[in-house]
């Protein structure tokens, strides 16, 4: 580990991150602390935050309290995290990561404003959704304007590549959404069907903002390669947890109610692996829940997915996918954003929120 690292990282999480290195198991706890992120990318992320509220600017009063609303409203921003890192990791200096970083939030967050509208969900991050706040309406079209701005700022990047990993993301996420949505209250769904949910409609734009900090970064082929996988396995651990947290969490550190994803009648991972093994009477409550039973059910489910050790199962398959990505970072040089890259596939299955 070279003397700068050093300076980066406290001798406690050196520590920590040269267990993983060394064994590639996720049992030593591995996080990564805000203020570790600030070290690495803190004054990046700043500017990245300026050309949000710049681009987000509109004459339309509606528009400007519910974009300064939702950026103001907090959130883990690992998404354009990752472009920072990945671009940084890669060798760039210029300022285009800093556009991009910003589409890549505006994506997401338009993702949210019209999931949480098709939900009907109430809180997120620990605030009242936009559509609780502002009505659904509101939202929906706040979002519309949220994916016109992002385009619009894409194109003065002036790459076609970056164009065309971004209209694929974007329609491909649709396609999750859409896919979600028509599997809802399914209770046939298998693994297969869940993970092909998951990789389109979340892990998606993982991959896109790991593989746009290596186009910027000029990186070849097999290593842009790499890093696209990387960043569809984060994705993918991030889920997976996302979705164990909804049963398991607290509700205070995760910054939403408990149980939406049973109440909206998703078939998440624990869920599916519980049918499988549960009981006739265990399968019944489950399916009896997904069909509209909702929250009246939480509490013998949450039961039904511990005794089948269901919630055991979908982190190991979480930590799986963390493994496979701290394996794509393998050659890659030394830096403090590769390293942080490398803390993030374990924190991606080592978190509470």
């Amino acid at each position: 580990m070279t003397r700068s690292l050093r300076s980066a990282l406290s001798s406690c999480e050196s520590l920590r991150l040269t267990a993983f290195r060394a064994r590639r198991r996720l049992t030593v706890p591995i996080q990564v602390p805000a203020r570790f992120l600030e070290s690495v990318i803190g004054a990046d992320m700043a500017e990245v935050d300026r050309v949000l509220r710049e681009s987000l600017a509109s004459d339309v009063a509606l528009i400007r309290r519910i974009a300064e609303y939702i950026v103001g409203s907090g959130g883990k921003r690992l998404r354009p995290s990752l472009l920072l890192l990945t671009a940084g990791a890669c060798g760039y200096h210029g300022r285009d990561h800093y556009t991009l970083a910003a589409v890549i939030e505006m994506i997401h967050t338009a993702t949210l404003l019209h999931d949480d509208v098709v939900d009907d969900s109430k809180l997120r991050r620990g605030h009242a959704t936009a559509n609780a706040a502002f009505g659904n309406p509101a939202s929906v079209l706040v979002g519309d304007f949220l994916y016109s701005r992002a385009f619009q700022l894409m194109v003065g990047v002036e790459r076609m590549r970056v164009l065309a990993i971004l209209a694929d993301t974007t329609n491909v996420i649709a396609e999750g959404e859409v896919l979600q949505l028509m599997n809802a209250g399914n209770a046939a769904l298998d693994e297969r069907a869940y993970f092909d949910v998951i990789e389109r409609k979340t892990a998606k734009l993982f991959e896109a903002a790991a593989r746009l900090g290596a186009v910027l970064g000029d990186a070849d082929a097999a290593r842009e390669d790499a890093f696209r996988r990387y960043g569809m396995q984060l994705g993918t651990a991030f889920q997976i947890m996302d979705d164990v947290l909804d049963y398991s969490g607290n509700a205070d550190v995760i910054g939403k109610s408990l149980g939406d994803d049973l109440a909206e009648g998703k078939m998440t991972l624990p869920l599916i692996r519980a049918l499988a093994l549960g009981n006739a009477e265990e399968v019944e409550t489950i399916r009896h829940a997904i069909a509209g039973g909702g929250l009246t059910d939480f509490a013998p489910v949450v039961a039904a997915l511990q005794r089948t050790g269901a919630l055991a199962y979908a982190q190991e398959r979480a930590t799986d996918a963390s493994r496979e990505a701290a394996r794509c970072l393998d050659g890659l040089a030394p830096s403090p954003c590769a390293e942080t890259l490398l803390q993030l596939s374990a924190f991606a299955v080592d978190r509470r929120f």
